[in-house]
């Protein structure tokens, strides 16, 4: 057995490194603006941190051995720091790591070993202290260390998978937000950039991947090989990425840049998709943002596995994404997985512009990163697969956000920031789906070409740096030519939903004038007095055409639209607020619902429903609209019919004998709606059809089966039993369906069945979909066998956390406690990322009162007080969910009793 030997920096190699540094800092610095430059005193006296001023890291030198098996690493850290004021210790992020020597040596030689060490658990920092004050300028810091290698997707981990050959691991890096400290001493916030040369000792007969391409590899012997990558430009430490396994690669080149793909060996030929299409989103984003690419290399790298945090992270130059993001597997692929790589691929590849070239000071401003890619994500998808129609799309993550946006427990969009957890928790809807919708809106507002105007010259001023949101209003309001920043204020400093309330439509003379007034869409404080915003209303008239457009300021504004039709607010669905309609106005719509254009029919039907639920207006008017709605319709406008009549089934959802009944007559009415679209769809996919065509037969199928259709259950059961003999029976794009509704209804026989599949299944996407059905029975008792399974070492340690969340999907109550009942164990499967937030997402579903103090009890004695964000949301929709029932289905009950009659 040979011993791996530790790399060490000779001391040649250190001084070498020290008069090298600044060559390769002002190198980079080159490339920068002087706005976009590391800090001056004003912009540190600016920026939030957890750590002393006074001393900022310029380059990192790390070399890393990992000992997989082990899961232990050895590492030293050679860091140059700038000292802008004297001091006798240095403070930076360390946890979990182990310290055998810390020294600091400067450019002429002189060097002090650390007097003493101390970490803070609390505050996961660690400070060297020494025998002498270290004086203003440059030095290098010197750290050897331990670690250990995670099985959860957070700093350095592992992920082991299955393989015809056997089990492999293969290693991984995850770092945003706050982990690279947990596989380097750093300053690991967003605002200390720096350059980065990682090198490290691994086995020959693997690939390591970094950020950068590998600038040299040398053979060790034994088995091992020194592998040193490029040295990457300024960044934030989140950023930084190592992985390492049995993988192998296929590139193509765009616009002068290598374009990759990397996975496990074997599953190559499932990138095609994604190395195609990300070699023209390049050439896309180079020619948007104005500012090229400016890394040598983009890898997409593909894992096993999964987490309860996130699915893809866009580190620069080597972006991760879960294998289920990035892949396609032609045995169980949909149209909808396309759409999704697709959209994963176009957000982290615009995160390589927003987010990694320029990034926010601190996690007050994520959205700045969150919200501009997933904006960025749904415009390229427009523009790049227009045969997709996904602009229709956008109604729907809107909507996801102001589901949480109505809720006493929202936030703004920037939002103050004191904790790591804290961090943690941004990664919302507000974030990503707020911000997005808010840019939509803004872009509508100035036009396109102003927009990108803004967003190139932004680019340009910032490259490198860190900004804050004003930095990009100034830009917008200088492209614009008008202060579009007073309207961007008051839509991500303050949270809320405004909600826009239209007058009695007057026509005169072939002109329509209303008067519109803002006040606030709740769904939980009906006595709130409401905000203000200034908002951007677009209207029109129904078979007119033309817009009219007004910003509402003061809370009220009149408008004059063209034509005489009925009244539409909101045309074209860019805006951000909710639109409640006189009766007059609502029952004119409806009779011309079949004449909306279908994004306006997604956002009509969205609002009706949402302010029926909320008290608002009747919540039989939903069902009026969903009546009205052709079979002609655009296809994602009935799967958002359907979706919508499922959810309110779903609201009916409860264990006694009245709740069932009432379900079922729902049921009754939802399924015979339901029903015309399913024949007119078909089971079989039809030459030369729409790609939403496909998306609809298999959503209509999983919802029809929720419902308990019978000829849906019927044709699944057949078609899974004859698929033993007959693949074919099962045909990939409806294969995954298929299986859930089977498993849904599944009896103890069929479930056992299903089990033996998932045990002696390799495939790790197709394993990962099998133990997912095991846990997605409506019967409670193999609900129950299912989260005994779960804390098994059968699923994975990443299957297992997905199986509980899958189980509380149909039974909150029950996974919530079972989870309790076993907190340690489940703890320890999954991410610490997300651990403030697991727990109350597994009771969010509930709508019983019991569980509102089951979660207060498991948030005060698990979570800090400032970590509680989503267990107050899920309390608060917990709360929302019991009011429904109680004051807004009896109106359903009437309606649909009144239907019967």
């Amino acid at each position: 057995m040979h011993r791996t030997p530790t790399p060490r920096f000779r001391r040649s190699q250190l001084a070498a490194a020290v008069l090298a540094l600044a060559s390769i800092t002002a190198a980079h610095a080159g490339n920068t603006t002087p706005a976009a430059r590391y800090a001056s005193a004003s912009h540190a006296a600016t920026t939030t941190t957890q750590l002393p001023r006074g001393v900022r890291p310029l380059h990192y030198i790390v070399s890393i051995t990992p000992d997989a098996a082990a899961a232990t690493f050895k590492g030293e850290a050679a860091i140059k720091v700038a000292v802008d004021t004297p001091t006798a210790s240095i403070t930076f992020n360390a946890l979990n790591l182990a310290f055998a020597a810390a020294a600091i040596e400067g450019a002429g030689g002189s060097k002090q070993v650390t007097r003493k060490i101390e970490f803070d658990a609390d505050k996961q920092t660690a400070t060297v202290h020494f025998a002498e004050p270290v004086e203003k300028g440059e030095y290098l810091l010197r750290i050897d260390y331990s670690g250990k290698i995670g099985t959860q997707a957070t700093g350095l981990f592992s992920l082991d998978y299955d393989t015809p050959q056997g089990r492999q691991r293969a290693l991984y890096t995850q770092f945003e937000n706050s982990d690279a400290r947990s596989m380097l001493p750093s300053w690991d916030e967003p605002d200390y950039k720096a350059t980065f040369a990682l090198d490290v000792v691994v086995p020959s007969n693997q690939m390591a991947v970094g950020n950068m391409p590998i600038a040299r590899s040398e053979d060790l012997g034994y088995g091992m090989k020194h592998v040193y990558f490029a040295t990457t430009p300024r960044m934030s430490t989140y950023l930084l990425f190592f992985g390492l396994g049995d993988f192998e690669r296929a590139t193509k080149m765009a616009d002068g840049t290598e374009v990759g793909v990397i996975t496990k060996k074997g599953a190559l030929a499932q990138s095609r998709f994604a190395l195609d299409e990300s070699a023209a989103l390049l050439r896309e984003y180079n020619d948007y943002f104005g500012v090229r690419y400016p890394l040598p290399k983009l890898d997409n790298i593909a894992a096993p596995g999964r987490s309860q945090f996130f699915g893809a992270m866009e580190n620069w130059g080597a972006v991760f994404t879960f294998e289920y993001g990035l892949l396609l597997d032609p045995a169980i692929s949909t149209q909808s997985d396309k759409e999704n790589i697709y959209t994963t691929l176009s957000h982290e590849m615009a995160h390589q512009w927003f987010g990694d070239l320029v990034t926010m000071r601190w996690w007050d401003d994520l959205w700045l990163n969150e919200g501009f890619a997933s904006w960025m994500e749904s415009r390229t998808t427009e523009r790049l697969h227009p045969e997709w129609n996904t602009a229709l799309s956008n109604v729907g993550g809107r909507e996801s956000a102001m589901s949480q946006d109505a809720l006493r427990t929202t936030h703004p969009v920037v939002q103050r920031i004191a904790t790591v957890e804290q961090a943690s928790q941004a990664f919302d809807g507000i974030t990503y789906q707020k911000g997005e919708a808010v840019i939509r809106m803004l872009e509508a507002y100035v036009g396109a070409d102003t927009w990108r105007t803004a967003v190139r010259s932004y680019m340009r001023k910032h490259a490198y740096g860190n900004t804050v949101s004003d930095d990009l209003w100034r830009e917008v309001d200088a492209a614009a030519g008008k202060p579009v920043s007073a309207i961007a204020h008051d839509f991500t400093l303050q949270p809320g939903v405004p909600m826009i309330t239209v007058g009695q439509a007057v026509c005169r003379k072939g002109s329509t004038r209303v008067t519109l007034t803002q006040t606030e869409f709740s769904k939980d404080q009906p006595d709130k007095k409401p905000l203000s915003w200034k908002v951007p209303v677009i209207a029109s008239t129904v078979g007119n055409g033309k817009l009219a457009k007004v910003v509402l300021k003061n809370g009220k504004a009149t408008l004059n639209v063209p034509g005489c039709g009925a009244l539409l607010v909101n045309a074209g669905q860019s805006g951000y607020y909710r639109t409640l309609y006189a009766p007059a106005g609502t029952r004119a719509l409806a009779r011309s619902f079949a004449r909306l254009a279908p994004i306006d029919q997604l956002g009509l039907l969205a609002d009706s429903q949402s302010l029926g639920m909320a008290g608002l207006q009747d919540p039989a008017g939903f069902l009026e609209l969903v009546k009205a709605t052709p079979l002609s319709a655009d296809p994602q406008v009935l799967g958002r019919v359907a979706g919508s009549l499922n959810d309110l089934y779903e609201q009916y959802a409860g264990d006694s004998v009245d709740s069932k009944a009432r379900q079922h007559a729902f049921g009754r009415f939802a399924m015979a709606r339901l029903a015309p679209m399913m024949a007119q769809t078909g089971w079989e996919a039809h030459a030369g059809e729409a790609s939403s065509v496909a998306t609809l037969r298999a959503r209509l199928i999983a919802i029809l089966g929720d419902m308990g259709e019978p000829g849906v259950l019927l044709e699944a059961r057949r078609r899974y039993a004859a698929s033993e003999q007959d693949p074919a029976a099962m045909p990939a794009p409806l294969r995954r369906t298929i299986l859930g509704v089977v498993a849904q209804h599944a009896d103890a026989a069929t479930w056992e069945q299903m089990h033996a599949r998932a045990q002696q299944e390799k495939t790790p996407l197709i394993k990962n979909q099998l133990y997912d059905l095991l846990a997605s029975s409506d019967d409670p008792a193999l609900a129950q066998r299912a989260l005994a399974l779960a804390l098994t070492d059968e699923p994975g340690v990443t299957n297992s956390p997905a199986m509980i969340s899958r189980v509380s999907r149909t039974h909150p109550e029950l996974a919530f406690d079972f989870a309790l009942a076993h907190l340690e164990q489940v703890n320890a499967r999954v991410d610490a990322s997300s651990r403030s937030r697991y727990f109350p997402r597994l009771a969010a579903g509930s709508a019983q009162p019991e569980m509102i103090a089951k979660l207060k009890a498991y948030a005060q004695a698990n979570l800090p007080e400032g970590a509680r964000g989503d267990a107050d949301s899920s309390v608060a929709g917990i709360e929302y969910r019991i009011k429904v029932r109680a004051e807004r289905l009896p109106a359903v009950d009437a309606w649909l009793a009144k239907q019967a009659g």
